[in-house]
């Protein structure tokens, strides 16, 4: 699948884009997943089965299913596993995956840069890593980039970012 990423620090706004962007892709017409990049998150509680078949029995992982949807949890066997590995492996019947975070990953990205969150942006310094940037969504006027810059305010933003994935995977072929 495409892959693109949504980075930015925290409380930036990078879930909201996110939604927003799946939103626009969904209608259309691609089959979209999305991977979240996070800390400290725990989906299967204590005294759970699955948590059990993990904690007690010793299993790696655990896949839970029913009809309201599945979960795939578990532990890694080494060193967190980069997103292109991730995607290759569980998500590779999709059209389209939007990574939320994954700021290290080589997919192209949109970064969202608010100045009120308190933060430099990530675009323009050393941590902005070789990744290909489509453009950054901003509230800063001005902002110097030498790739699109998008109103973060703007409603028509999530079209536009479409847009720009499109046909940026376009060219590439």
């Amino acid at each position: 699948p495409v892959v693109v990423a949504v980075v930015g620090r925290k409380k930036s706004g990078k879930t909201t884009t996110v939604v927003g962007l799946v939103q626009e892709l969904v209608r259309r017409g691609y089959d979209v997943a999305t991977a979240k990049h996070g800390h400290h998150f725990d989906l299967d509680r204590e005294g759970r089965d699955s948590h059990r078949h993990r904690a007690e029995g010793g299993a790696r992982a655990s896949f839970l299913s029913g009809p309201e949807g599945f979960a795939y949890v578990g532990t890694w066997s080494h060193e967190e596993v980069a997103l292109e590995e991730l995607v290759a492996r569980h998500l590779s019947d999709f059209d389209i995956v939007v990574a939320e975070g994954h700021k290290e990953s080589g997919a192209p990205r949109f970064e969202v840069y608010r100045r009120a969150a308190g933060h430099e942006p990530i675009y323009g310094t050393p941590h902005q890593g070789e990744a290909p940037y489509l453009g950054i969504l901003t509230d800063v006027e001005d902002f110097p980039a030498d790739v699109p810059v998008l109103d973060v305010g703007d409603p028509d933003r999530f079209r536009r970012m479409a847009d720009l994935i499109e046909a940026y995977f376009r060219a590439a072929g």
